[in-house]
């Protein structure tokens, strides 16, 4: 039978791959330690889960929520930014609290794209960015993403040549998966280039608390008159070790935000009453749980690069978000992203995600996660020395990426 429209548009997950080899491995008794999905494995803080606690069971708690959410939540959002940002947003008409930040790009993309619209998304980058859009009936062109004057003269090319003239460009800073964090000197160059063009900008910013070395991540609307063209996606998952809770925020555009809200007032009620109040505790609480949180990381990201480097494997050290953006090691290079990471799920019990899986041009790469401990990211160094050691051998039977078919 034929596929459905959307489904024909997307492509294969190519994460799949991997996680078939994971399990494969776990079926047959490997302890795999998985440095693959972005999924924090720190709890949530106590005095978030004990606000939750105290919120459930009541009537008006477990009733349909409001999809915009609840006005508590919207306040304590628009306190973060002026505390965090120096930002003023109208809690009423520039912000939306979304099911997650991945929620919040897919049905922005279904507010504002017709079919055929063509949207600016950086590759690499995290699927949602391209895959919601192609979704909602959208063209994707494709852009760098790291933010160095060049990306200007790429983007001012894609829209010169595309037909008809985009109508968005995404960025995702600090980047998942490569860990690039713009300035604010970037963000005003892109406003102007935004406004020069007439086209909206939507941020990404769900790691704006996980950077490392004391130097905190900007958002575009610090720049004078974003609002005027931007909407900024947060996200509680990571930076208060909510991820199951599905919480997050679009703020800004008050045209946008309006669009958005009116597509999900027909799509949803919104998150549950109490993870809303809880979540409004999170923001309005206090911060040590994020400082916490901030050198955990820190400490695992130094871990994971002094183990790895001394197994065989040079990594970047990541500024900011909770990934490393890492070139295969040389000898294994030709055989593609998806082939060396099920084959380091196989010989050396390790889990990574395939750079192919964010864009084209994130072959040749791998995204890994610090989302084990420091104990266990030495074994992986470990496991990873052994494998490495052994490289010849393991090559003898892969086929090269380039003579595949």
């Amino acid at each position: 039978m034929e596929e459905f429209y959307r489904i024909r548009r997307l492509p294969p997950y190519v994460f799949e791959e991997v996680n078939r080899a994971k399990a494969k491995a776990r079926n047959a008794g490997a302890d795999i330690i998985d440095l693959g999905m972005g999924n924090p494995d720190l709890p949530a803080p106590q005095h978030v889960i004990d606000k939750v606690k105290e919120t459930l069971g009541k009537p008006r708690t477990d009733r349909y929520s409001a999809s915009r959410g609840i006005a508590g939540l919207r306040r304590a959002q628009a306190a973060y930014y002026e505390r965090r940002f120096g930002v003023k947003l109208n809690p009423d008409t520039q912000v939306i609290a979304t099911l997650g930040s991945k929620e919040g790009f897919a049905n922005m993309a279904q507010a504002i794209t017709a079919p055929g619209d063509v949207i600016l998304v950086p590759d690499p980058s995290y699927p949602i960015h391209a895959f919601g859009f192609l979704m909602a009936g959208g063209v994707i062109r494709s852009v760098p993403s790291e933010p160095t004057p060049d990306f200007f003269t790429h983007v001012e090319r894609a829209i010169k040549h595309s037909i008809p003239k985009p109508i968005a460009i995404v960025v995702c800073y600090p980047s998942n998966p490569t860990a690039f964090v713009a300035d604010l000197d970037f963000y005003k160059d892109l406003v102007a280039f935004a406004k020069k063009h007439e086209i909206f900008i939507l941020s990404d910013l769900a790691y704006s608390e996980v950077y490392f070395d004391g130097v905190p991540p900007p958002s575009v609307l610090q720049v004078p008159g974003a609002n005027d063209v931007t909407v900024e996606f947060t996200s509680m998952s990571k930076t208060f070790s909510m991820a199951g809770w599905r919480m997050g925020f679009a703020v800004g555009n008050e045209r946008l935000i309006a669009a958005l809200g009116r597509v999900k007032s027909y799509l949803d009620y919104g998150a549950f009453t109490p993870v809303q109040v809880a979540a409004a505790a999170a923001l309005n609480g206090p911060d040590d749980c994020v400082r916490e949180m901030r050198d955990i990381y820190t400490k695992r990201r130094d871990v994971m690069v002094e183990s790895f480097a001394r197994a065989g494997w040079d990594v970047p050290r990541p500024t900011a978000s909770m990934f490393a953006w890492s070139p295969i090691p040389e000898p294994f290079r030709e055989m593609g992203s998806v082939e060396f990471a099920k084959l380091l799920v196989e010989k050396a019990e390790v889990a990574v995600s395939p750079g192919t899986g964010f864009g084209e041009r994130g072959e040749g790469f791998v995204r890994i996660a610090l989302v084990e401990n420091e104990q266990r990211i030495r074994q992986a160094a470990r496991n990873i020395k052994r494998f490495l050691e052994t490289a010849p051998q393991q090559l003898h039977n892969v086929v090269p990426l380039a003579t595949r078919r």
